[in-house]
């Protein structure tokens, strides 16, 4: 039996050259927008920190000096010159080397008294402690990093949530919830932005440790869920406590 001839309402009608250009167009814009957006901001980045390093080099040793000096150009009919991202290098190198003295026994020393002496003064030791809190939270290498990722049940029993686990509790929260087991600080971002959230003091028990690096779980965070860890099919974990 010969099937009847399809519907003509039903058949996909080919695209028109329109369409398939904006579609081609907004295919385009997706891989051109991240890499120019990325150009951009480096090239932006660079160039405030060559103006702002610039200022402290002497004249004598500005690139447009020395090319003008190594070609033998006399005032008045120089070459100008803008090297950018000399300035960066500059900037990274000298940042190194205060690394390297500040680790020192001298540099140590020298470091605690420019502390003290701001610590007495007002207004510029909130604002100093401030930005070393902050300093030490995003470039520390210590320990006490968070270096591990969970899941905890929030804000109830039964609703789950990404966190991240700091250090065991101590000092006076210690003392006061501690009953034999031992109370872990963890940090449970917000989405999607996971500079800001909740701190909370659980049981250990209540805590369940997540295969995927920190990193991971915070790129799921901030996608709502949209970008799992490496693409890849979720690991099922069992709470060690059942």
């Amino acid at each position: 039996m010969i099937d009847p001839k399809p519907d003509d309402s039903k058949r996909r009608t080919k695209p028109g050259i329109i369409a398939r250009l904006r579609g081609n167009f907004l295919a385009g814009l997706i891989i051109v927008a991240p890499i120019g957006l990325t150009i951009w901001l480096i090239w932006t980045v660079v160039g405030w920190v060559d103006s702002w390093v610039w200022p402290f080099i002497p004249d004598a040793y500005q690139p447009t000096a020395l090319l003008n000096d190594l070609l033998g150009r006399e005032p008045g009919n120089e070459i100008e010159v803008n090297v950018r991202g000399v300035g960066v290098v500059i900037f990274l190198i000298f940042t190194m080397l205060v690394g390297w003295v500040g680790k020192g026994l001298i540099g140590r020393s020298f470091l605690g008294i420019g502390e003290r002496l701001v610590d007495r003064t007002p207004v510029v030791r909130s604002i100093y402690n401030a930005a070393k809190q902050i300093a030490e939270t995003v470039f520390s290498q210590r320990e006490t990093s968070f270096d591990k990722a969970c899941l905890v049940e929030y804000p109830r029993k039964g609703i789950w949530a990404i966190a991240f686990i700091s250090i065991n509790a101590k000092g006076e929260i210690d003392a006061k919830l501690n009953d034999g087991e031992p109370f872990v600080t963890v940090f449970l971002p917000t989405t999607p932005n996971p500079t800001s959230g909740f701190l909370l003091f659980l049981p250990q028990r209540d805590v369940m440790p997540l295969d995927m690096t920190v990193e991971d779980a915070a790129k799921l965070v901030i996608s709502a869920g949209l970008v799992y860890p490496n693409g890849k099919d979720g690991v099922e974990v069992t709470n060690p406590t059942e």
